[in-house]
């Protein structure tokens, strides 16, 4: 006979269903929290990059800080483009330029074909010698004309002495009168018609002049001192007059227009002693003067009736490089580099120290 334990009497208690359960059960050993410390390595790295901008900011901000009298504004250097174009139509034959050359004033860049224009110029040049075979032969008939003058002039002296004494008749005289009428005349017709020669030849010689100048105008030249910045045609393309063949950029001609508001523009003077700092090259400064000043606003507001709305009026404002430093150093010239340029509006305060050492000084 199987005597049935009680559930009070076993070691394993039991659930309210009867069903009995482990006395003890499993526990799981608690797992160190990985996360917390990822957060915290977080944190840490976000206040330190906080303190660090914060520093940053503090020290460029005092750095940036200019004294009264001096203001700043953001700008792009420009430099003066130049179109090299053509003055006739025509083909081009050659080039001696690509983008990026240096080139100086009065060197030849591209040349456009001339075969018409000299095949014109011999025909011209032809047509001269013929005009100057012609202003020789009138000369000539002219002085023969002269002498016929000269001739007559003598035999109708002679046959007036010998009509006072009676030795000749007035039928001979008046005879020698009409010969030296028409030799006279015969020698005005001579003269004119040397003049005539002559201004043909003058005509002929002109029309090869025009045909050398056209010759020398397809022989494009660079008319400044500069850098190539854009190549527009190829060899063999067929241009029309005024067509573009290079744009060039003047070296000696590179500033910088800011804006600036009212106050200040009322301020600037043409002259006015400038600072460029281009974000390319933040440790040069480049010495400038301010060369224009616009007289009306830019971006102006469409109704401007109070004082605050004046003080918003932006006005632009030129700093340019002088053209004797840009010449030292054509080759480190730029466009198109962005930067910051000051304006130094009370010549009695001094740039700081920053602003101080030009560049070339």
């Amino acid at each position: 006979m199987t005597v049935g334990r009680s559930a009070a009497s076993t070691n394993l208690p039991s659930d309210v269903t009867g069903a009995k359960v482990p006395a003890t059960l499993p526990v799981s050993l608690p797992v160190p929290k990985r996360r917390g410390w990822a957060r915290i390595a977080l944190v840490l790295i976000v206040v330190g990059t906080a303190a660090g901008g914060g520093a940053y900011y503090w020290w460029k901000q005092s750095r940036d800080q200019l004294p009264p009298g001096i203001v700043s504004s953001n700008g792009r250097i420009e430099a003066d483009e130049i179109d090299i174009d053509t003055k006739f139509a025509g083909r081009l034959v050659e080039l001696r330029a690509d983008e990026g050359d240096m080139v100086t004033a009065g060197q030849v860049v591209a040349r456009m074909d001339t075969k018409d224009l000299e095949a014109s110029l011999k025909r011209a040049e032809a047509h001269v010698l013929q005009a100057q075979r012609a202003v020789d032969e009138a000369r000539a008939t002219q002085e023969q004309q002269q002498t016929q003058v000269a001739l007559a002039k003598q035999q109708l002296d002679r046959t007036s002495y010998l009509l006072q004494r009676g030795n000749a008749t007035q039928e001979l005289y008046d005879q020698r009168r009409q010969q030296l009428d028409g030799a006279i005349a015969a020698l005005s017709a001579a003269t004119a018609r040397v003049a005539q020669t002559e201004h043909a030849l003058n005509a002929a010689q002109h029309e090869v002049e025009l045909l050398n100048v056209n010759i020398a105008d397809n022989t494009l030249v660079a008319p400044r001192d500069g850098r190539v910045q854009y190549r527009i045609a190829n060899i063999g393309e067929v241009l029309p007059a005024g067509g573009k063949v290079l744009t060039m950029i003047d070296i000696s001609s590179v500033y910088m227009d800011i804006y600036v508001p009212t106050l200040d523009a009322g301020r600037a003077r043409i002259g006015t002693d400038a600072r460029i700092v281009l974000d390319a090259y933040p440790n040069i400064v480049i010495p400038a003067k301010v060369s224009f000043v616009a007289t009306q606003s830019q971006f102006t507001p469409k109704t401007v009736e109070t004082a605050t709305e004046r003080e918003r009026l932006m006005f632009r404002v030129r700093v340019r490089i002088d053209p004797a430093l840009l010449r030292a150093h054509a080759a480190a010239v730029r466009s198109g580099l962005p930067g910051v340029a000051y304006l130094r509006l009370d010549p009695d305060v001094a740039w700081p120290a920053r602003l101080q050492r030009t560049f070339g000084s």
